[in-house]
């Protein structure tokens, strides 16, 4: 049996808390420059149950690339978007049924705040699955684990998160990027500390953040 939902009142308070955090980390176009081959994710959250909550797709096993992994709704920029915005509001609609009008705000990196009453409708060539998780268990975690990575003098944290959900007992794994971002995020709106290592400084997660980013770029490109 569900919980029935907060009054809007709390609804709002929570988003524009959140909304207010992000806003202090927003770069805007800073890093916009840095590729031509660009893709888009979309970080949707939602207000639900008295908390907030990060809307996940498990991706479908007929695709080529990642099938079965867990993700953002997201993928490629196609020439007709006119910005990163605008290819995360096209594949989140082509992926789940998010229409632009159920958003009420972005900020970049892409975090959107959707309806609490949002019905998902998955697009069954790409998306198995949607679910959520609430924003906080990102910071105490059940079930985690952490892998130590080192490539062409570069270290890095890999954060991999088991989610259980509560609704049909499915257990996801929640790794890599997408894990790194729900963290992320996570740590701004939260500003709590977490129960495990991450690769960010606390005090000082503007420039922490850049320089952990800026990093993954120059790995990924060095490879290419």
């Amino acid at each position: 049996m569900s919980r029935p939902s907060p009054p809007e009142p709390v609804r709002n308070s929570l988003i524009d808390d959140a909304k207010a955090r992000l806003k202090k980390y927003d770069v805007g176009t800073k890093y916009s420059h840095l590729s031509s081959n660009k893709y888009s994710i979309l970080l949707p959250l939602l207000a639900k149950e008295g908390k907030l909550h990060l809307l996940f797709t498990l991706r479908s096993e007929k695709l080529r690339r990642s099938p079965g992994e867990v993700c953002f709704p997201g993928g490629k920029c196609e020439p007709t978007d006119v910005d990163d915005v605008a290819t995360a509001l096209r594949e989140a609609q082509e992926e789940v049924g998010l229409h632009p009008q159920q958003k009420n705000t972005f900020i970049t990196p892409v975090v959107g705040f959707i309806d609490h009453n949002f019905q998902a409708q998955p697009n069954p060539d790409e998306v198995k699955k949607v679910f959520l998780v609430p924003l906080e268990y990102f910071l105490h975690p059940r079930a985690y684990h952490q892998n130590h990575v080192t490539e062409s003098g570069h270290h890095f944290i890999i954060h991999c998160f088991e989610y259980t959900n509560p609704e049909d007992g499915v257990t996801y794994h929640i790794k890599g990027l997408t894990a790194k971002f729900a963290l992320f995020v996570a740590l701004i709106i939260l500003g709590k500390k977490p129960t495990f290592e991450v690769e960010f400084n606390l005090n000082d997660l503007t420039s922490s953040s850049e320089e952990s980013f800026l990093k993954l770029h120059k790995h990924a490109t060095s490879k290419l």
